[in-house]
């Protein structure tokens, strides 16, 4: 018997950051797939098999019918533009049974066509698309039609499903969606010890953006380099603030104590991880409303053992036990995080007892298996909706 096939559509495939949607999407097991999008990127980064990618083919408009369909029949862009037939097809032909959209604001996008498409529509929110567009005051009222009209609407936290029930979509629709991490290429350190000289290695790792709350940790940092001259901060990521970072790290006086590792894989992620002793993340939300879900690099550090200094921000509080697999303290309170991180270094044997318990808490909750079962649980939902 042949699997059922899900259209997995991602405008973008992939950016750098969003290791955790091909995770998720070659992770799949009863079901197969392939990708629709826009663009690809990233190609070397994340290969898929030589079919697995469709890009969307591009419109050839005939202006008699476009304006037929634009100013009579007042259809939606995605119609008279002749999208929606071509994707329609694309479907049929690949013979699609529902379609998972990536990113709230591309099922934005896609709402004319997800109306009209007799199957059903999976929707995923990941943080930042379920925001207010200050440019786009209509963004909202779509983004509400749209929770109406999915099949269901997956979330990678508890405060995004909080969010998307202000929104005013059915409890009915809505599922978790954890993400699910790689144990095996993320091991724990069980032999991890804290150092004698004070030479701490904190770590974050994350897109270097405002939201990630990177300037708060490099003031506590400092802090930790008074008392222990020898700590070291490594920052791996990319994004928009490296020369603002790299100009507060020298206004501190932490040239030779900060180290920016850009972009590391997973590889490099974990060895970075298997010989720090700290993750910190003071993740905040933004005036745009731009927040976290649970940041992966998180889980990904806690299930090497590493604990977890971070703030009460989106779903962070929903994987960081406040007093046992890390500290959590309130969201731009550079004066508790100093604190926190100062109290945490001192009392190593405090700190040897996240380090276990982190790693204990990645494998009851966010094992990759036990989580693309229940995304796969959700496809089959949806397909009983419609059957």
């Amino acid at each position: 018997m042949s699997k059922p096939i899900v259209a997995s559509y991602c405008t973008t495939f992939l950016k750098p950051e969003m290791l955790h949607i091909y995770r998720q999407i070659t992770g799949l097991r009863r079901f197969e797939t392939f990708v629709i999008c826009k663009e690809r990127q990233s190609q070397e980064r994340y290969p898929m098999p030589e079919d697995g990618v469709e890009l969307a083919p591009g419109v050839r408009s005939n202006f008699v019918r476009r304006f037929w369909l634009k100013y009579v029949k007042r259809e939606p862009a995605i119609v008279y533009r002749g999208e929606y037939g071509v994707l329609a097809k694309l479907l049929e032909r690949r013979e699609a049974d529902l379609m998972h959209v990536y990113f709230g604001h591309t099922g934005v996008h896609l709402l004319p066509f997800i109306k009209r498409w007799p199957k059903p529509v999976v929707v995923s929110f990941h943080g930042m698309d379920v925001q207010r567009r200050a440019h786009d005051p209509s963004y909202e009222v779509r983004l509400r039609e749209l929770l109406q009209a999915a099949t269901l609407v997956l979330a990678r936290s508890d405060s995004l499903l909080d969010r998307l029930r202000e929104l005013g979509c059915p409890e009915s629709k809505l599922r978790m969606n954890r993400t699910g991490i790689p144990l095996q290429q993320f091991p724990l350190n069980a032999d991890r010890t804290a150092p004698e000289n004070g030479a701490w290695h904190l770590v974050q790792a994350c897109r270097l953006v405002e939201k990630k709350g990177l300037d708060d940790a490099m003031v506590a940092f400092a802090a930790l380099v008074e008392r222990d001259p020898k700590a070291h901060f490594t920052i791996a990521g990319e994004g928009p603030l490296l020369l603002e970072l790299e100009g507060l790290r020298d206004e501190l006086g932490l040239q030779g104590k900060v180290t920016f590792a850009g972009f590391l894989n997973g590889l490099q992620l974990n060895e970075l991880y298997q010989k720090s002793h700290l993750f910190i993340h003071p993740s905040r939300m933004t005036e745009d409303q731009n927040q976290e879900g649970i940041p992966n690099s998180m889980l990904e550090a806690m299930a090497t053992g590493l604990p977890v200094l971070a703030t009460l921000h989106g779903g962070i509080p929903e994987a960081v036990r406040n007093g046992v697999t890390g500290v959590l303290v309130s969201e731009r309170d550079r004066a508790g995080l100093t604190e926190a991180l100062l109290n945490l270094t001192g009392n190593p044997g405090r700190w040897k007892e996240m380090v276990i318990a982190a790693a204990k808490d990645m494998q009851e909750n966010f094992e990759s298996g036990a989580q693309i079962a229940k995304l796969e649980a959700s496809y089959d939902e949806a397909r009983r909706i419609y059957s």
